[in-house]
Formats: C-alpha cells, structure tokens, sequence
C-alpha cells in the first residue's frame, strides 16, 4: 500500500457516466450528484455521458476514457443490480490491470447500516486500468452519495493520510 499524500490539493481530471435505459440529462440524478459533488470538491470534470444498459456500448466508452490521458478518474453510476440489463460489472472488469477488491466490500459494509441485506444486491466494483481509476457504483442517488462521501472523495484526494489512489493515476 502507497503511503504517498502531498500537503498541496491536486483536482483530479474525472469522466461520469451514466448506464440507464430510461434516464437523460434532465432525469439523470445520479450523474449530476456525481457532477456536482466532484466540481464542489475542486475537481475537473472532462466529460459526462449517459449510455443504455449495453455491455459493448459501456466498454466502448470506459476503453475510449481510459486511453485518454485527460482522465485520471472514471465514476460510473447503474447497471450493477442483477437484472438481465445490468451488464456494468462484465463491460468493465475486463478492461481493468488490477481491481480494487475493497471497493465493493466497503461499499457494501457500509451501505447496509443504510439499507440493510438489500446491499448484496448491489455488484459495486473498482479497478485499475492505464493509470485510470474507474469506481462503478448502483443507479440510485442515494448509493452515488455514499460511495462518494464515504470512500471516493477520501481516496482521490491528493491529501488524504496514510494514502489514496492519486500517485497512481495519471501519466499515461
């Protein structure tokens, strides 16, 4: 584990994007809480999508995001319930280098003091992938919310001690 922080706030560059059927701009909560949060948080949102729940369309544009050096960050909300549609975990995992195992339990830890057993229906996942770190987290505003306030925004803080994922994104 990277013992590295710095005393100087470095903003991440981050791309959202949504997986739903049925949202768009106007509708998609999850995507701009994500938005929101991360700009009120100093950092640099590069850019923002929604896609349907596509396998082939999802790895589409996490490979196009994780080739572009100008994302460092990759925070994707929906498709990781159990629905024949929910295809979020298989599009992306297989792009990633290495997986961050303790997203998903933390996540899941967590989230049942909030919902209770419901959480293990939830497939939240985490990885690495060309110095891109790509959190995939549930549909619901609610669960962007915990994620984001609870381990993302901790762990894509240049600043946060003992350690985050900042030394390890970027440069490609």
């Amino acid at each position: 584990m990277s013992h590295l922080s710095t005393t100087q706030f470095i903003p991440a560059k981050i791309a959202v994007l949504t997986v739903s059927d049925t949202r768009n701009e106007t509708t998609d909560t999850s995507g701009g809480y994500l938005v929101d949060a991360l700009t009120k948080g100093g950092h640099q949102l590069v850019d923002k999508k929604i896609v349907i729940d596509d396998l082939y369309l999802i790895r589409a544009v996490v490979s196009q995001w994780i080739a572009d050096s100008d994302i460092e960050v990759i925070l994707i909300t929906g498709g990781t319930g159990f629905t024949a549609r929910d295809t979020t975990p298989e599009a992306v995992s297989v792009l990633f280098d290495k997986k961050v195992e303790g997203f998903g339990e933390l996540f899941r830890a967590i989230s049942y003091q909030e919902i209770g057993s419901s959480t293990i229906q939830s497939r939240a996942l985490a990885g690495f992938a060309n110095n891109t770190v790509i959190f995939c987290m549930p549909g619901s505003t609610g669960a962007c919310k915990t994620a984001w306030t609870k381990i993302i925004e901790e762990q894509i803080n240049s600043q946060h001690k003992p350690c985050n994922f900042m030394p390890h994104v970027g440069g490609k």
